[in-house]
């Protein structure tokens, strides 16, 4: 696999990314289906983790058979409230015990954001360790290394592999598991049951450097 192969795999597993977290947030069926979020991930997801991209295709055609209102009752259940949630989306409930929010692992993440430029916008309501955010913030360091690959910027982008492959092991891979598993128990409808099942494939199965050019396996082995 050459630069150039490699950069165009990178960008889809960023848009994985990136779709993934759409996916939790609140459903509305029309822009959902718009949009193409499933059948879009699904087609992404065939070369980097073919097995996660059969349970987005599942998800898609139970996201088109079910109702708006049965589908928000369900994500309210399980991510929301009012009663106690079934799956809580916040990484320090699973990382700090006792499931509280905006614990010590929290602030960590928070300093994470910090370190690479980024802020919460005062006008998200979610915390900053809610599965959106720390989805999204994977799609952001893949879109840095490929952007800084087509700059022929060799360091910058083995600096944001090395900052992915962080950020998986001390938070994102150490509760996606339990809270994809809380997922899975916790919904009546299929298609939360399909999305815990596409999370969890996808992020288990791939991971940064896994696949790096023989270009940028030199250039790591000399940093």
């Amino acid at each position: 696999m050459d630069i150039k192969e490699f950069v165009c795999r990178e960008k889809k597993r960023g848009d994985c990314y990136r779709l993934l977290s759409a996916c939790f947030y609140q459903p509305e069926k029309e822009v959902f289906i718009k949009e193409g979020i499933f059948e879009n991930l699904a087609s992404l997801l065939k070369e980097v983790s073919p097995e996660a991209s059969d349970f987005a295709a599942e998800m898609g055609k139970v996201f088109l058979i079910s109702g708006e209102v049965e589908l928000n009752v369900d994500y309210a259940k399980l991510f929301v409230g009012p009663n106690e949630l079934l799956a809580p989306p916040y990484g320090s409930v699973y990382l700090d015990g006792e499931r509280r929010v905006m614990g010590d692992s929290t602030m960590e993440v928070i300093k994470m954001y910090e370190e690479q430029g980024l802020s919460i916008d005062k006008e998200f309501r979610n915390l900053p360790d809610h599965i959106t955010v720390e989805l999204e913030f994977m799609y952001y360091l893949i879109f840095r290394e490929t952007e800084a690959l087509e700059k022929s910027d060799i360091a910058t982008a083995l600096n944001s592999i090395k900052i992915q492959e962080l950020f998986l092991n001390r938070f994102l891979n150490q509760w996606i598991q339990p809270f994809c598993n809380k997922m899975r128990e916790g919904a009546t409808n299929g298609f939360y049951r399909s999305l815990a099942d596409c999370t969890l494939t996808f992020i288990n199965s791939f991971h940064p450097g896994d696949v790096l050019p023989e270009e940028l396996l030199n250039a790591n082995a000399q940093v």
